[in-house]
């Protein structure tokens, strides 16, 4: 009988190196999975890629020694890479080695560095001295109201939309890095798209990326889901995304009453607009 990914994660035989994937935001990227034993993360949105997090905590811990993450990068064809991209299992920065692993992928690859995260940690100090030594961050936020918030992203108890505002700012006014503010867009949400306006306004950010839910929902956790992209093998269902002329008139609007640089999933389709 075959060994599934899952059963070589469990035995610890699994790299925590995938990829390169083709992202539409940066190219191809190699991804680091600071995670790799399941889904672990402080939210569990509804569109999740991961489908349903099975571990759903705001703790912060070690679960893939730099070590192991270095062995494996050298390992991997990293050299394909237009970036490295810390994502993967969950949120990256509940990993407590993400600024070693960060310092030890740029010494190695020279390539520039990415984390995706959700916020919910940046209000520790930990965390932003490491995410200092990412060349990109990009932070997620998909509500403009509490409500919308708690019932899009589901996060841990005790996180609320107003502390992630708040760490979203203080870290942009210290980081010297390049910030982007990823906004996933669905039917929940899109009602409140002029809301955002004076949020992303006070953020300040270098970059507004306009996403829809692309990739399916698993009906489990799935090993080969951290790095889906397009046909997934394995069972899942499709998701409520925005049409073209929807992102076309959010982009618009976004761009003229924010001022901001702003891209989109659909830019490939209909070209760079910005």
């Amino acid at each position: 009988m075959p060994v599934t990914p899952e059963k070589k994660l469990q035995a610890g035989t699994v790299s925590s190196v995938y990829g390169p994937v083709l992202s539409w935001r940066v190219g191809w990227s190699l991804g680091i999975d600071l995670i790799c034993e399941t889904s672990v993360c402080s939210f569990n949105c509804i569109y999740c890629q991961l489908g349903n997090i099975q571990r759903h905590t705001a703790e912060r811990r070690l679960f893939v020694p730099t070590d192991q993450v270095m062995g494996d990068l050298r390992e991997s064809d990293w050299r394909k890479a237009d970036i490295v991209t810390f994502s993967g299992s969950g949120e990256p920065t509940l990993a407590l080695n993400v600024g070693e692993a960060l310092r030890g992928v740029k010494a190695q690859t020279g390539k520039p560095t990415l984390v995706l995260t959700n916020g919910t940690t940046l209000g520790d100090p930990a965390v932003r001295a490491d995410l200092a030594d990412s060349d990109k961050v990009f932070v997620k936020l998909d509500a403009a109201t509490e409500a919308t918030f708690q019932r899009v992203n589901r996060p841990v108890e005790g996180i609320t939309l107003a502390k992630i505002f708040e760490w979203t700012r203080a870290f942009k006014a210290a980081y010297r890095g390049f910030l982007g503010i990823q906004c996933m867009f669905l039917p929940a949400n899109l009602r409140e798209a002029e809301s955002f306006v004076d949020v992303l306004k006070a953020i300040g950010p270098d970059e507004v990326q306009l996403n829809t839910p692309r990739r399916p929902y698993p009906d489990a956790w799935y090993l080969a889901s951290r790095g889906s992209h397009g046909d997934v093998p394995y069972p899942a269902r499709p998701l409520k995304t925005l049409s073209v002329r929807q992102a076309e008139g959010l982009e618009a609007m976004l761009r003229a009453r924010t001022g901001l640089p702003i891209v989109s999933v659909y830019q490939p389709i209909g070209g760079n607009r910005g």
